[in-house]
């Protein structure tokens, strides 16, 4: 998740929904105020994300995150930076692994709040910070991830430069994202269940009036395909790509690692 330098985040209000049907319409990454209103949309679903996450995945989403882990193959001294950290969970499966330090980082204070909250590991640190311009040194860490996250960042191409200048020679980086299965039987099952059901669900379950779960579905259909991010990621100058799809390609793990 990201916020473009001139955009002034604005406060989260229940009569002022951040995705309406009309913006929905269109593509939601064209939209000028994509970065404020998501910012504005975790904001308000903070305090039921986990409990949507892990119902609406059917408790997959961990498995994904630890999927995630092992292809960043953690060694013992790493460094980590988990962009877009959300609540914190894949964070957490950071520390648990040989990693020395991990540090968390999105750009939505209630979601840094719960965070922090849930986090009793050592070695662990959380950052208020944008993705398309990290308050990070240069070569600074081992590895770089990011789960369902780049597709909310206005610019990516700008978020993969950011994950490029702060990944040391030879550092990996991972993204975890939604994606369209190949599967035209399950590609049609998916699209019922996330264009029809889950938005319903997850809305009165969040008791949300932001449209999150309506934008969600839209994002993951105007984002990039596989492929896509696997052009993406070597135009930003990663080598070694390789991607995982996961649970019928419902999501995809893709790996990319800075050259030495």
């Amino acid at each position: 998740m990201s916020t473009p330098p001139a955009a002034e985040p604005k406060p989260t209000t229940a009569a002022e929904p951040a995705w309406t049907g009309d913006a929905l319409a269109a593509d939601p990454h064209r939209d000028a105020e994509k970065a404020a209103k998501v910012q504005r949309m975790f904001g308000a679903i903070a305090g039921r994300y986990d409990l949507n996450n892990r119902l609406h995945s059917f408790w997959r989403d961990q498995a994904w995150r630890r999927a995630t882990v092992r292809m960043a193959e953690v060694r013992p001294g790493d460094t980590v930076l988990d962009c877009a950290c959300g609540t914190g969970d894949l964070t957490r499966l950071f520390a648990k692994s040989p990693a020395a330090e991990v540090v968390g980082a999105d750009f939505t204070p209630e979601m840094l709040d719960i965070a922090r909250t849930k986090t009793r590991e050592p070695g662990v640190a959380y950052r208020e910070a944008d993705a398309m311009a990290l308050p990070f040194d240069d070569a600074s860490f081992d590895v770089v991830s990011i789960a369902f996250g780049i597709r909310n960042v206005a610019e990516p191409a700008r978020a993969l430069a950011e994950f490029r200048r702060v990944l040391r020679p030879g550092g990996r980086l991972v993204i975890l994202e939604f994606s369209q299965p190949r599967n035209r039987l399950i590609r049609w099952g998916n699209r019922l269940y996330c264009n029809t059901i889950m938005p319903r669900t997850a809305t009165l379950l969040a008791g949300d009036t932001s449209g999150a779960y309506y934008y969600l579905p839209r994002s993951v259909e105007t984002f990039m395909e596989r492929e896509d991010m696997a052009r993406a990621m070597t135009d930003a100058g990663f080598t070694d790509i390789r991607q995982k799809p996961m649970t019928f390609g419902v999501v995809v793990c893709h790996r990319g690692v800075k050259p030495a």
